[in-house]
């Protein structure tokens, strides 16, 4: 992706003057000076196609989050540089300010479109499908920076039928059943969000599932899970001392403040191995008694052919072992017995016929201890 600077050289030397830094260059400087403003007029090009690529053509961006942009980008730059290179720009690109307080930029609105970034069609679909399946992930500060690129893309697969085709036969649909996600509350979520993003505490209400009344906790946020349409933070408490990673559902939280103080994550810890390790597969108060609550437990499944001739295609785990007879299906694999595994389980009815450990087959059959 580029982005088209008319007279790029010109833009950089219009305000490279207004750096505090700069060193005016004579004719009869040495090589090595002549070098070093060369860099410098590279390095200010290149910032200012950043703060370019930050506006927007119908939305006011603030000078505030451009400099953020720039500084994530790793440019040293002071928010008065920042605003030195907005007006600077105003005099040779089609974008103007507001008068809001912070001050406000934006591309004009009849600003032609080579003005603005470049996108070829495959850029497009690229972004188009993010768009579609990824901004519930995306950090506020991330998702700022791609609207855009976002709105762009759309008009770009706006004039291409080859494109749109694509798009239109292209879908990805969940293995179950379709579900709305919950309300979550936005400012709760940005904060959360952001807090993640630069690693700070959060101060929260939040109401846990068995519980009418919300409560106040001050946590760390560690990462952010979704599974099906509910959205969970992993977070700590502080007031825990034992610091149990927690799952809490962005939709239980009513407010978000952010903290001044740096989040603390556990030593060694992994979001790939938390997960491998059935982090996110909830426990099941009938595994409670088994070792390590039935983590990397061998099971034995019986299955009608017709109910588990899908698990020949799609494993359970890498051990798997698929038996065959005249007229069942039996799976032998490892894997955390979690509730999850009971919820997946039940959904294949009388077609499930037996499950090993005794254990595993009565939570099935949601039968408790007592009904052996």
């Amino acid at each position: 992706m580029t982005v088209h600077l008319h007279n790029a050289d010109n833009i950089s030397t219009n305000t490279a003057m207004n750096e505090p830094d700069t060193t005016l260059v004579t004719e009869q400087s040495s090589a090595s000076t002549d070098n070093s403003d060369n860099r410098h007029g590279a390095a200010t090009t290149a910032r200012q196609w950043q703060v370019l690529s930050q506006l927007q053509r119908n939305r006011w961006v603030g000078t505030t989050h451009i400099y953020e942009q720039l500084t994530l980008a790793g440019f040293a730059v002071s928010l008065r540089t920042v605003q030195r290179d907005l007006n600077a720009l105003a005099k040779r690109f089609p974008i103007e300010k507001n008068n809001a307080n912070p001050q406000g930029w934006r591309w004009k609105d009849d600003a032609p479109l080579q003005s603005l970034p470049h996108m070829n069609l495959s850029q497009a679909v690229a972004f188009n499908m993010v768009e579609a399946n990824l901004t519930q992930l995306l950090p506020p500060v991330i998702l700022d920076e791609l609207f855009p690129w976002f709105d762009l893309a759309r008009r770009q697969l706006k004039n291409s039928k080859v494109t749109h085709s694509w798009i239109d036969r292209v879908r990805i649909e969940p293995a179950t059943q379709p579900l709305i996600a919950p309300h979550i509350d936005l400012d709760s979520k940005d904060n959360i969000y952001h807090a993640l993003f630069y690693q700070l505490q959060i101060k929260a209400c939040y109401t846990r599932s068995d519980k009418s009344q919300s409560s106040e906790y001050i946590l760390n946020p560690i990462a952010i899970i979704q599974r099906g349409v509910i959205i969970y933070l992993l977070a700590t408490r502080i007031d825990d001392p034992e610091v149990v990673i927690r799952t809490f559902a962005l939709h239980r939280f009513s407010s978000v403040e952010i903290l001044e103080s740096a989040a603390k994550t556990p030593d060694n810890f992994q979001l790939d191995t938390y997960l491998d390790a059935g982090g996110m597969g909830f426990s099941h108060p009938l595994f409670s008694e088994l070792p390590d609550h039935g983590k990397n437990t061998a099971i034995e499944l019986q299955f009608t052919k017709q109910a588990g001739k899908s698990l020949t295609e799609s494993k359970l785990s890498d051990d798997q072992i698929v038996t065959l007879d005249d007229n069942t299906l039996t799976i032998q694999a490892t894997v955390n017995l979690t509730s999850q595994l009971v919820w997946w389980l039940r959904g294949f009815g009388s077609g499930l016929l037996n499950a090993k450990p005794k254990l595993l087959y009565q939570a099935v059959l949601d039968k408790s201890l007592d009904n052996k």
